[in-house]
């Protein structure tokens, strides 16, 4: 093969710049290394709640048909299981993204920045690092992701997260600038490894590991005779890859803190309409029976034009994704008072006659300025908020407006780490026991401190009898 050269000078190319930021020592914010932790105990909350849905069920039985030693450990897998790293990295890459519990960026499109947790996780158990090892990379990886979410264009959060992996394992395993970028390019190459595959963000973090493992073998990417493709897709400018603002060398990274917990499980967009409809609840008697709901002309949401074309009206009919149709939604948070991470969807709550009436009364409306709040590029304005109205037969009205959701900063009840410990003990329920929970979240809370073959105390020992009735339901598959 005959090498082209690149146009771009490599220390503008932003694949460059962006294995140059993993590969440089830091100091460490401590309230970023905190949120670090009380995600960590967000992620892991949101993947055991899944284990028992069947796309996480094949994941993990995929994973055990591919041992590996030193290996990784698998969320639901018996306590000794090891598997090959880039098929932990897949099997809990599903189980953390399935409920669409983990937290979120508000970039031109969001993104999922913890969705990098379970190849990191992988690595770090694999090869012996420790705590504040992984601490490293996920902050690595929580700054790529946020500096990539803001680009003008928007790309696919699967396809970011696989960048945003790469380098944070290059932080975690120590790699030279040069190896990180080989992997960044090939990832930048194609622009989404893995289609539109159902478990992309997790396939997406399988090939980080993978591509990561061939630089450091010596594979690298050919020359790119664009100059930079991933600056080109972000920006519109193959050249653009300087105008990408990255932290100042020796600055900490603090791209975590601008990231969102998700309160609710639905998509980060109606973090807010849950919150509306429970302020607006005790303001509508009886809506939770036929007679009050046949009191109620419509419930309008007034909110952004993503927002609306995403989860609004258009969704309301697919029986298949409950909790991605803003109007079963709010029909389910306004009788409910609130919102189940597996309860509100449940077939014999969606076949509620009052709620399927509330919900055809039910739809979004755009609104210019939530509109323009969510392309604003000032983070601080995508806060994903909205307003929320009800109307009566009888011609009265209520409304609520809310700017920035509950669980957020400078929301009402921002969280804090004893509200990560709460969502994670609803989450855990009826799979994880009581003293494993306690031993989880100790583990957790003191992540930066785990010594090397301390991370399995991160995957909770689980009730295998509450998985079983899942897992005997699955065919045989390839692997064995």
């Amino acid at each position: 093969m005959i090498e082209r050269p690149e146009s771009a000078p490599r220390p503008d190319r932003l694949a460059w710049r962006l294995a140059a930021l993993a590969a440089a020592p830091r100091p460490v914010d401590p309230a970023a290394a905190e949120l670090a932790a009380s995600r960590v105990i967000d992620a892991v909350g949101a993947a055991v709640a899944a284990l028992r849905l069947r796309p996480v069920a094949v994941a993990r039985a995929q994973a055990r048909a591919h041992p590996g030693s030193p290996g990784a450990s698998v969320f639901g897998g018996a306590a000794g299981l090891r598997v090959s790293p880039e098929w932990a990295a897949l099997a809990n890459g599903v189980a953390v993204a399935e409920l669409d519990l983990h937290d979120g960026y508000p970039g031109a499109e969001p993104g999922h920045p913890a969705g990098a947790l379970p190849a990191l996780l992988a690595v770090a158990q694999h090869t012996g690092a420790g705590g504040a090892d992984l601490l490293r990379g996920l902050l690595v990886a929580y700054e790529v992701q946020a500096a990539l979410a803001t680009g003008p264009h928007p790309v696919d959060h699967a396809a970011l997260l696989g960048t945003a992996a790469a380098c944070g394992l290059g932080a975690l395993l120590g790699l030279p600038t040069e190896v990180t970028y080989g992997a960044v390019q090939q990832l930048a190459r194609a622009a989404h490894p893995c289609g539109a595959l159902a478990g992309a963000p997790a396939c997406a973090g399988k090939v980080a590991v993978e591509l990561v493992d061939r630089t450091m073998r010596g594979g690298i990417a050919a020359p790119d005779p664009s100059g930079d493709a991933l600056a080109a897709r972000l920006t519109g400018d193959p050249a653009g890859g300087a105008a990408v603002p990255l932290p100042a060398p020796g600055e900490p990274l603090r791209g975590i803190l601008a990231s969102r917990v998700r309160a609710h499980a639905v998509d980060h967009r109606a973090q807010a309409a849950i919150d509306l409809a429970r302020r607006l609840r005790p303001r509508l008697p009886d809506i939770d029976t036929p007679a009050g709901v046949g009191r109620i002309a419509s419930v309008v949401l007034h909110t952004d034009r993503a927002t609306h074309d995403a989860l609004g009206s258009g969704m309301a009919a697919d029986p298949a994704a409950p909790a991605r149709s803003l109007p079963y939604v709010l029909a389910v948070a306004l009788q409910d008072g609130g919102w189940h991470h597996t309860d509100s969807t449940a077939a014999e709550r969606a076949a509620r006659a009052d709620t399927a009436a509330l919900r055809r009364r039910t739809r979004t409306a755009e609104d210019p300025e939530w509109t323009r709040r969510q392309r604003s590029p000032d983070p601080a304005e995508r806060t994903g908020g909205g307003r929320l109205e009800v109307t009566f037969a009888d011609g009265g009205r209520v409304t609520e407006t809310l700017a920035v959701p509950d669980a957020q900063p400078g929301g009402a009840r921002p969280f804090d780490r004893a509200a990560y410990e709460r969502k994670f003990r609803t989450l855990a329920e009826g799979v994880v026991p009581r003293d494993a929970q306690r031993a989880f979240l100790h583990a957790a809370g003191h992540l930066g401190e785990l010594r090397a073959g301390e991370l399995a105390a991160l995957f909770p020992t689980v009730d295998h009898e509450a998985l079983a009735a899942t897992d005997a339901t699955l065919p045989a598959g390839l692997f064995r």
